[in-house]
């Protein structure tokens, strides 16, 4: 499923092409690594690289159904790795939940549309106030709607909601959280279970709901209000390094660091990705990327922007290239 030159699949634009922005001429289709195959930008599991040291770590954490903690520089292919094993081991779509300041384990776990529902109970005390036939509205699969209509499972409740096999749960950026949600994340992937209170408050009799999950309109049982894992979900999640985790959070994982690619890897990623003549093609490209990289912030898809743009005929020189694509991560913007 790896991804050949550019020109094995679309034919290769001259430079008067390339001006699309004011050219104008006709958009041309994105990288081979930027298609969308259920995931913009997502890599198979032959399009991406690791070490037989790094395999070995994921491996360990996949037999001991452990979370695994993956660290690294940006662009190092942290987030991608989830994307690779959920391909390698036929497991779907990934399900993602991208982690900020504002963050909380309640919205990964399942939402409640209060106002939905309120709104969808008023409207039908007004028809049946004004003499109508009574019936709701709001109709899903030919019944009536109940709470289960206006609850959604989170990525996190739907990766362990999963039935018929485990889900690939993708944490990215965990070290951008508040510094209390590793420690409650894990009291609920130990557990494995997790109650959805509007659930729990219903009468006896009236606690068996179906819900629906993230990404589809598919539903799930829940019984008594209580979400309980039958299929361990394969955890991956993602820090830049940003802060530091709790020995008791730590103890929990198994840890992967990703290194910044070598000479020989990063030139395996672009033939992989772009091929043998692109890499030929590019070669002062790949230079200029190790010398710097040595003392500044870059990320791997830069360099593979940069020789793709060169390849595919872009009207843009070397150091046109470096100003666009390969500038710095952590330069900062001017005053």
């Amino acid at each position: 499923m790896s991804h050949n030159a550019a020109s094995d699949h679309h034919p290769v634009p001259t430079a008067e092409d390339w001006w699309v922005f004011r050219g104008p001429a006709d958009l041309p289709p994105p990288p081979s690594w930027r298609g969308i195959a259920g995931s913009l930008g997502a890599p198979g599991a032959q399009d991406y690289l690791l070490s037989p040291e790094d395999v070995a770590v994921v491996n360990t954490a996949l037999h001991l159904r452990r979370p695994l903690l993956v660290t690294g520089r940006p662009g190092t292919g942290k987030s991608s790795l989830a994307h690779a094993v959920a391909e390698d081991l036929d497991l779907g779509e990934v399900l993602r939940w991208p982690v900020n300041s504002r963050s909380t384990l309640e919205d990964a776990l399942c939402r409640y549309d209060a106002v939905g529902r309120l709104r969808e109970v008023s409207l039908e005390r007004e028809r049946r106030s004004t003499g109508a036939s009574g019936r709701l509205r709001y109709r899903t699969r030919g019944r009536q709607s109940d709470i289960g209509d206006f609850l959604r499972l989170g990525p996190l409740g739907t990766a362990l909601a999963a039935r018929d096999r485990p889900r690939v749960l993708l944490i990215d950026e965990l070290d951008k959280a508040d510094i209390d949600l590793p420690n409650d994340l894990l009291v609920v992937l130990e557990e494995a279970r997790f109650e959805i209170p509007e659930l729990a408050r219903l009468p006896e009799g009236q606690q068996n709901v179906e819900v629906l999950v993230t990404g589809s309109r598919e539903r799930v049982p829940v019984n008594r209000g209580t979400v309980t894992c039958e299929n361990f979900p394969i955890v991956v999640m993602t820090s830049n390094g940003e802060r530091d985790f709790p020995p008791a959070f730590l103890r929990r994982c198994v840890r992967l660091d990703l290194q910044d690619p070598a000479e020989e890897k990063l030139r395996d990623i672009v033939r992989l990705h772009l091929g043998e003549e692109a890499l030929g093609d590019a070669e002062d490209l790949v230079q200029d990327f190790l010398e710097r990289a040595a003392t500044q912030t870059l990320a791997t898809d830069q360099l593979l922007a940069a020789v793709h743009l060169r390849v595919s005929g872009a009207d843009l020189s070397r150091e046109q290239l470096i100003n666009t694509v390969m500038r710095r991560l952590d330069e900062a913007f001017p005053a």
